[in-house]
């Protein structure tokens, strides 16, 4: 009967650690990044320097301007002179701060976005780069910048129909904050505790039984730091299958800048949970040779 509980015991902690860790990542995740407006533009300021970002943004803002200039047959050339002024604006320094202060306006935006009504989707608004591009241009005497329009020109990161789906997962995770990730250690600790006392009587049986819940503990750490790997690799895909081709680039950009803490989160806890697994169970093999098997 005993040796029944531990393996159910070991069985329902695996998978409750399967997915409270996935879960306990993704609500300090939102918690403490993405409604954190520095954290957020920390994140996602380094993508002034993506080639996917700035040639995004050269190929919006000149077709925004393209659509107010008429040059006849040489609308093909004008459109190449321009697209190649702003990619090169897009490598200066300017540049960078305007993507950052864009981000940081966005911030509010999107996180609005996330928690606000059925029909919308995320997105990043251009005007702010755009403006700043045109006045650069302008003062450096390019051809037609002064046409430029400063408009809504954004940079499409999750569709409508996904961000629908979304929003109740972020709505939730947001509520849920850190406590979860604080509930599944404390469940990892009682299942470790628990195996210990139902490990029998015997400093040695209870010492067994410690270490067989301790391994499993690291081993559901291990799984459930997996599992949030797949999780983040799918909704990558999902959330790129919706984004208009000419956005992908950017989006794309955007989603690895933003989850990259995850991914590092992946790892961290893969690593900690396997060692935490390796080392108990190597340390059950030591104990059964060294401590003294109960008397018959």
């Amino acid at each position: 009967m005993r040796t029944y509980f531990s393996v159910a015991l070991s069985a329902v902690l695996l998978v409750l650690l399967a997915v409270l860790v996935p879960l306990s990542a993704l609500s300090a995740w939102v918690d403490l990044e993405i409604d954190d407006t520095d954290r957020y533009v920390a994140a996602v300021a380094p993508l002034a320097d993506d080639p996917a970002v700035q040639g995004t943004v050269a190929d919006l803002i000149t077709d925004g301007a393209m659509k107010q200039i008429d040059v006849g047959p040489l609308q093909s050339t004008v459109r190449e002179f321009l697209h190649q002024a702003v990619a090169s604006f897009t490598t200066t320094e300017a540049f960078q701060d305007a993507w950052t202060a864009a981000n940081r306006t966005a911030h509010e935006t999107v996180s609005a976005a996330l928690d606000g009504r059925s029909g919308e989707s995320v997105t990043i608004d251009l005007a702010p780069v755009t403006e700043q591009v045109k006045q650069n241009l302008v003062d450096n005497g390019v051809p037609f910048a002064d046409q430029i329009p400063v408009q809504h020109t954004d940079i499409q990161l999750v569709s409508a129909d996904r961000a629908d789906q979304l929003r109740q997962s972020f709505r939730w995770l947001r509520n849920a904050s850190v406590w979860p990730a604080v509930g599944t250690l404390v469940l990892a600790l009682l299942a470790i505790v628990l195996a210990r006392t139902r490990g029998g009587p015997g400093r040695r049986a209870r010492a067994m039984a410690a270490l067989a819940g301790t391994a499993v503990a690291g081993a559901g750490f291990a799984l459930g730091a997996l599992v949030l790997r797949g999780l983040l690799a799918l909704a990558r895909d999902r959330v790129l299958d919706e984004v208009p081709d000419s956005d992908t680039g950017a989006a794309a950009a955007v989603y690895d800048a933003l989850t990259s803490s995850l991914r590092t989160t992946v790892w961290i806890v893969f690593g900690l949970g396997l060692a935490v697994a390796v080392c108990a169970v190597a340390a059950r093999i030591w104990a059964q040779r060294v401590l003294p098997a109960p008397a018959e």
